[in-house]
């Protein structure tokens, strides 16, 4: 996010070759408040400032701007200046970072990193995307069990300054097989020579490497971990989730079923950033699809055709019966999906859901069809006995109105509910039963389920 409050400032300090005072911007604000205070300068002018701070401070810099900014310093850095700046950056922000950028631009600055680098790289970026291999990172503490406290926090010491957290140091066995954890609290409470195997929680709650990182993100929240160690398939440690890598997670996978529950393709660039013709894209696609759906009402209509020459005020009415269908199941589409995000649902439990929202789409419905029995009622005479309505009394048409809010609301329920579990079955992600998708099925199914009603209702008095 751009923050133009020093700009003027940083860009004087710039022209005025103030080193001393560029320094203090770059090293003693946060890192993020530096990044929201340059994100508005111009390429040659953010690495100059970057220049007056240590290599690791401009690497936590870097990490906090935008993802458009981050291309525009990589294309503009030069080679060796962004190896170096990548040997520097924690893992995980390396891969992201590489994730975005062309392939022969990533291929041309591989070589220039240190071969160890360059290898953990190289294994990062092979996990499968959103997998938990995909954002985790290597940089972890860890001890063997069969040294005391006093050693393992002379150890800790060695390594923490390569180690992203070292609030769980991780106990290994041979071949770096996973034993158990300790926390750095229980480690400086303990007394030196105490064992740390007597220290040591055995019962690790781990994550597979190939483990979707929206189950990971899950894993983490149910047990208040700042961070999750990764195994691979032989139960060996190769790296840890950490809590700020899974609430990006969280931000990512809630902005993708917000896209998809609004009717549009996920976009993984900001809103302002995303090109037109990509935006257009994402957004048309899903707007064709619902607009070509909704054709469907016109065959529907059409059907009813002799019905509606017979009693033209029902036409009147049609917007309100099928808005409330749409306006149910989008309410019951949102509900079940959120539900099943948390882990609170699965497509198992579709029997328990039916059955709830069964009972709760006839209380809904008696509540709608009360409010439009009361308005149909209402209709002025002079409406009614206009031309075209056939022998229609205020009484009948209200019964006929009821009735359709009534069943339209329960069938619109129903639909909302049952869709995120069908496709979640079907191995779809829940977020397509979006509420413009519900919206359009019921629709159309509420028209024919509106004109039923009245062709029953109509034929019979």
């Amino acid at each position: 996010m751009v923050n133009p409050i020093l700009l003027p400032e940083i860009r004087l300090m710039l022209a005025e070759q103030d080193s001393q005072g560029l320094l203090e911007v770059a090293t003693e604000l946060h890192p993020a408040t530096v990044a929201d205070f340059t994100e508005g300068l111009s390429v040659d002018e953010t690495w100059q400032v970057l220049a007056h701070a240590p290599l690791a401070i401009q690497a936590d810099i870097f990490s906090y701007y935008s993802n458009s900014k981050q291309e525009e310093l990589v294309e503009g850095g030069g080679r060796q200046r962004m190896s170096a700046l990548l040997e520097e950056m924690a893992p995980d922000n390396r891969v992201d970072l590489l994730k975005r950028l062309d392939e022969r631009l990533v291929e041309d600055l591989l070589p220039l990193v240190a071969k160890a680098e360059r290898q953990d790289i190289r294994t990062l970026l092979s996990y499968p995307e959103h997998s938990s291999g995909s954002v985790m990172t290597t940089e972890y503490a860890s001890i063997p069990a069969d040294i005391s406290a006093g050693e393992a926090i002379s150890r800790l010491r060695i390594q923490a300054p390569n180690s992203e957290m070292i609030y769980y140091i991780y106990v290994l066995g041979d071949d770096r097989h996973l034993l158990g954890f300790v926390s750095l609290r229980d480690l400086i409470l303990a007394r030196p020579t105490t064992p740390v195997s007597d220290l040591m929680e055995r019962d690790v709650i781990s994550v597979r490497v190939d483990e979707d990182q929206e189950d990971v993100a899950k894993k983490m929240a149910r047990y208040d971990f700042l961070a999750m160690p990764v195994v691979d398939t032989t139960g060996r440690l190769v790296g840890i989730v950490t809590h700020d890598d899974v609430i990006d997670v969280v931000v990512d996978e809630a902005t993708e079923d917000v896209h998809r529950m609004g009717g549009l393709m996920p976009m993984d660039e900001d809103y302002l950033e995303a090109s037109f013709a990509s935006v257009w894209r994402k957004r048309s696609f899903w707007l064709s699809c619902l607009f070509i759906a909704e054709l469907f009402t016109f065959t529907a209509l059409a059907k009813y055709e002799t019905l509606i020459e017979k009693v033209v005020i029902l036409s009147l009415f049609v917007p309100l019966c099928i808005s409330t269908g749409g306006n149910s199941g989008s309410q019951a589409a949102t509900l079940i999906t959120r539900a099943m995000a948390l882990g609170q649902l699965r497509p198992q439990d579709w029997w328990r859901v039916l059955r709830h929202e069964l009972a709760m789409g006839l209380a809904l419905g008696l509540t709608l069809g009360s409010i439009g029995f009361f308005r149909a009622w209402l209709t002025p005479a002079h409406v009614l006995a206009a031309p075209g309505n056939t022998d229609i009394t205020a009484t009948a048409l209200a019964i006929i109105i009821s009735l359709s809010v009534a069943a339209i609301c329960l069938w619109g329920t129903l639909v909302g509910s049952m869709l995120p579990l069908v496709f979640k079955r079907l191995g779809f992600d829940p977020g397509f039963a979006s509420s413009p998708f519900v919206a359009t099925f019921v629709d159309v199914t509420g028209i024919v389920i509106y004109f039923t009603i009245a062709q029953i209702f109509v034929d019979f008095t």
